[in-house]
């Protein structure tokens, strides 16, 4: 039952894309192999930058924190609404709702800081080369990566704690695949007033000030390399950059388009999908394929014969 005797909603449903019901099998089909795709690749980045000595650095380390929230993200994400595509809508526990939002935006988090440690060691690599080993040493590395987990799932904890104490008398009923912080409000017959002012404060940390720092350093790396006189120079420190740059414009582009586009049914629902299902299935591709690192320790781990293939 959705409500209890008081009247208060103890179950979400789920309506997913109910204009998709003669594709739904297709459907559900290409998202469990993307599901797929996306653990394994993810995984495999993982397995190859542990596995490969060449690739210990703190690059490549913040790289593995990366693969962990995405592989979080997508665990999140894709199994509850793969039931939401096969039963053309589904009922989700309240409280599961809220576990879901919870690691949800956790996950997102997680990406925006670890996209901006990334952007910060290419500052310090391209923009001070001399003092690199010093500034981005292992204790550095470590601290900062363990400071953004703790913080990130300390002050998401408190904004869902904040929402769990709001009423929802009804209805029941999210027109969209997964428990969103704003079809959830929608659902509140209390004051929202003070969680979105929460909510405003939580962005600042996780979502404006990442920003800031990762187009700061780029600025800066973009000038320094300007200033290198040979094109091939030019072009091999650019390399070393180029696949974190695509995955910070493709994380924030499908991100901020969420804001920028009309906050319509499926427009959003398609939006969304962006920066949960296909970011985290591209981020793995873009650095296998444009890494020359990341080849050639997956074709030493090939040849090792860790990987049965």
């Amino acid at each position: 039952m959705p409500y209890n005797n008081s009247n208060t909603v103890t179950e979400i449903l789920l309506l997913g894309f109910q204009s998709l019901q003669s594709f739904k099998i297709y459907f559900f089909l290409v998202l469990l192999l993307i599901y797929c795709v996306t653990v394994c690749g993810n995984l495999l980045i993982i397995l190859v930058v542990s596995y490969s000595r060449s690739l210990h650095s703190p690059m490549y380390f913040f790289l593995t924190q990366l693969s962990f929230s995405d592989i979080l993200l997508s665990t999140t994400i894709i199994p509850v609404m793969l039931q939401v595509i096969l039963y053309e809508g589904s009922f989700v526990s309240f409280i599961g709702c809220l576990i879901q939002f919870y690691f949800f935006l956790a996950s997102e988090s997680l990406e925006c800081l670890s996209l901006t440690l990334m952007s910060y060691d290419r500052y310090q690599a391209i923009c001070h080369p001399l003092h690199y080993s010093l500034v981005m040493d292992p204790k550095f590395c470590i601290k900062s990566v363990l400071m953004c987990w703790v913080m990130t799932f300390v002050l998401v904890f408190s904004l869902s704690v904040s929402m769990s104490f709001l009423q929802f008398c009804g209805p029941n009923t999210i027109d969209h695949f997964f428990c969103d912080f704003d079809p959830l409000l929608e659902l509140s017959c209390s004051d929202t007033f003070f969680i979105k002012l929460e909510d405003m404060i939580f962005v600042v940390p996780f979502i404006v000030f990442p920003f800031i720092i990762i187009v700061v350093s780029y600025v800066y790396i973009i000038l320094t390399i300007l200033k290198i006189p040979s094109v091939t120079g030019r072009q091999k420190t650019f390399s070393t950059c180029s696949s974190h740059l695509a995955v910070v414009s493709l994380f924030y582009g499908s991100l901020l388009s969420i804001y920028l586009f009309p906050n319509t049914g499926n427009v959003k629902k398609i939006l969304s999908l962006l920066y949960t299902v296909v970011t985290p299935l591209l981020n793995p591709i873009i650095y296998s394929l444009s890494n020359g690192e990341i080849k050639q320790a997956f074709k030493r781990l090939k040849n090792s014969k860790i990987l049965f293939i």
